[in-house]
């Protein structure tokens, strides 16, 4: 799934909600896909595997500083063999927790060219932000990743290529009209 270029418009929201993973059910998704992905790192796992990262090194340290504040970062990605395997209402499925007061989608992208669609939804917690999930699709191949917890928006992109986030995760903060 390319998400390099992707622009993550985040915006500072007012609210309170205690930070939790998005409940999706993968199962019938997986049954159907000829490959997948699973990525679940818990708090206490990436709080173990930030031990490995040098607070000498100034990336490695962007990294441990965020990731210090987060409670969990799932991914899953589905491939398929051909087009059509899993439908929109499939996709539905993953937005149906997203439409709750918490979540506000901040981002969706669609390519008519290759059929790519990307949306961003961030969950407010306080004065900032408690939680991402991305759903990105296309024809044969659809990923959904989320983030739990207290998100510093000026470092989010240094999680790509790190817990099994994508590379070129590029974060755009706007300000609160």
């Amino acid at each position: 799934m390319r998400l390099a270029g992707l622009p993550i418009a985040m915006l500072l929201l007012a609210g309170a909600a205690p930070a939790q993973q998005v409940k999706w059910n993968f199962d019938k998704l997986a049954a159907r896909a000829s490959d997948t992905v699973d990525v679940s790192l818990s708090g206490s796992l990436l709080q173990f595997a930030t031990k490995f990262l040098s607070d000498d090194d100034k990336d490695e340290a962007k990294v441990k500083k965020l990731v210090g504040s987060l409670k969990g970062i799932y991914v899953r990605s589905f491939e398929f063999k051909k087009p059509g395997e899993y439908s929109a209402a499939d996709v539905d499925s993953f937005r149906a927790p997203l439409h709750s007061p918490d979540w506000q989608r901040v981002v969706g992208t669609h390519s008519t060219e290759n059929g790519e669609t990307v949306e961003v939804y961030i969950k407010s917690e306080g004065k900032g932000i408690g939680g991402l999930a991305i759903i990105a699709s296309e024809p044969k191949e659809l990923t959904l990743v989320n983030i739990v917890g207290s998100i510093d928006l000026d470092s989010l992109s240094e999680l790509g290529g790190h817990f099994g986030i994508p590379e070129g995760l590029e974060v755009e903060k706007e300000k609160k009209k």
